[in-house]
């Protein structure tokens, strides 16, 4: 492919569904991801959310990484603050050791969670600030070079983890760049700092020993399908969808008519949560191309990772399809 294409499995439990139905979708997706030639596929980590089954991020890894044979297959992201290093280190050696030369970790500093959540991970408010002394300690960890005397991540593979800072901040770009790790931007529902943030991770990287130059991964969302109209009718129904969940912040509540939440969205709030998907891809293949490539083009990204967002599995299923298809084929003369 002339840009690498990645895939973003959100993990959604769509309603009238369960967590067994989501972790079958995301087999079926992880391999159908495979034989399009997707790049790699990331979980995140979310708590607190019944509408999403990634909590446990490294365990959905594993269960796919058994179905599936050679694409790579990571965390995007685990929320470091919620975790001690060393568990992580044990988790994702184990996981590499496992399935070699297939698991990345990337590193968010967000709890993935609310203020109640978050303690009852037992994390605090400043859990977050010692965010890059805890990436170190865990590179040593995985590296075999630990920065604390005495202890060890066992097991330890053969060949260290990489690991990628998320982010959607300038703090992620700047802690990338100083560490000489990829930089991974949550474009696809924080695009507003995505040009800012790549122009000072570029500028500023420090060549490492994991990555010899700068490395961009940049989120967008897609809707591809067949029809033109088919695919915007798919978007439509997902982005309502999507907007239900944060107003009832991920519960099953109560249920707002499409009328209801089409008004919120025109709304001043509304506004705002409809910017977040401000950068999307819908429509038939040719037009997610073009759109995916323009927009490789000015977030210098070498690489798009890809959230597809219908609500129905065989729609998401197509979607990632006709999108590998659309960017693998020749450019048109």
């Amino acid at each position: 492919m002339p840009t690498a294409l990645s895939l973003l499995d959100l993990a959604p439990i769509s309603a009238g569904q369960t967590a067994r139905d989501s972790f079958a979708a995301s087999v079926a997706l992880a391999q159908a991801a495979e034989r399009a030639g997707y790049q790699r596929v990331w979980y995140a980590e979310h708590h607190n959310m019944s509408v999403i089954a990634s909590s446990a991020t490294s365990v959905v890894i594993g269960h796919v990484a058994e179905h599936t044979s050679t694409i790579r297959l990571g965390a995007g992201g685990i929320m470091l603050p919620n975790h001690s290093p060393l568990v992580i280190a044990e988790q994702f050696g184990t996981l590499e050791t496992l399935h070699p030369g297939r698991i990345d970790l990337g590193l968010g500093r967000a709890p993935g969670s609310d203020q109640v959540t978050m303690r009852a991970l037992r994390r605090d408010h400043l859990s977050a600030d010692t965010f890059p002394q805890d990436v170190v300690e865990l590179q040593g960890y995985l590296a075999g070079k630990s920065v604390i005397p005495g202890v060890e991540a066992v097991p330890r593979a053969e060949q260290p983890v990489p690991l990628y800072i998320l982010g959607s901040s300038l703090f992620g770009a700047q802690l990338a760049a100083r560490l000489g790790l990829p930089y991974a931007f949550a474009s696809h529902f924080a695009p507003d700092a995505l040009h800012q943030a790549v122009r000072v991770y570029r500028e500023t990287f420090t060549p490492s020993g994991q990555l010899a130059s700068p490395y961009v991964i940049a989120g967008v969302n897609v809707v591809a399908a067949d029809d033109h109209d088919q695919a915007v009718a798919q978007m439509t129904a997902a982005y309502r969808a999507r907007t239900r969940a944060f107003i009832t912040r991920g519960s099953r509540g109560r249920n707002f008519t499409d009328a209801e939440i089409d008004a919120f969205l025109a709304s001043p709030n509304g506004e705002h949560l409809k910017s977040m998907t401000r950068y999307t891809a819908v429509g038939t293949p040719d037009e997610v191309r073009d759109y995916l490539l323009e927009f490789a083009a000015t977030a210098q990204a070498d690489e798009l990772i890809t959230a597809h967002h219908a609500q129905s599995v065989p729609d998401r299923l197509r979607s990632v399809e006709l999108t590998g298809a659309a960017m693998a084929a020749p450019a048109p003369a």
